[in-house]
């Protein structure tokens, strides 16, 4: 049984080999002006990418800029609608600050005139 656990495995190694090694392929030799002609043309390849590449971000850039003047309009607008408010608001604190002022002097003067009144008046027992 031992002999049988050991057999199977060299056996089935014995038999793979030979065909791991025909499944190597020797690869056609090249000549040197082979490399030199695929090597021109990768090369020419890799011009074609790159100026495609500065082509697309150009693009880029162009929309960047657009985005940019589009936010910079934006807070402009903002700042001016903000300080539209703003001024709005001082101005309404102004009038409410002159109103209250002008309702306490007349609070003060009813209140003198008020006074003269109760003082002109006969008291009310002398009537």
């Amino acid at each position: 049984m031992k002999n049988s656990l050991i057999i199977i495995p060299v056996l089935i190694t014995v038999l793979m080999i030979p065909s791991l090694l025909l499944a190597v392929e020797t690869a056609p030799r090249i000549s040197d002006r082979e490399i030199v002609e695929r090597l021109t043309r990768l090369e020419e390849g890799q011009k074609h990418l790159r100026s495609e590449m500065n082509s697309r971000f150009q693009a880029i850039d162009k929309r960047f800029d657009i985005i940019q003047w589009m936010l910079g309009l934006f807070i402009t607008i903002a700042l001016v609608i903000l300080g539209f408010v703003l001024r709005m608001q001082w101005q309404m604190q102004r009038r409410q600050t002159r109103m209250e002022t002008s309702l306490e002097t007349y609070k003060d003067e009813l209140a003198f005139l008020k006074g003269l009144i109760e003082k002109l008046l006969p008291p009310k027992g002398a009537l």
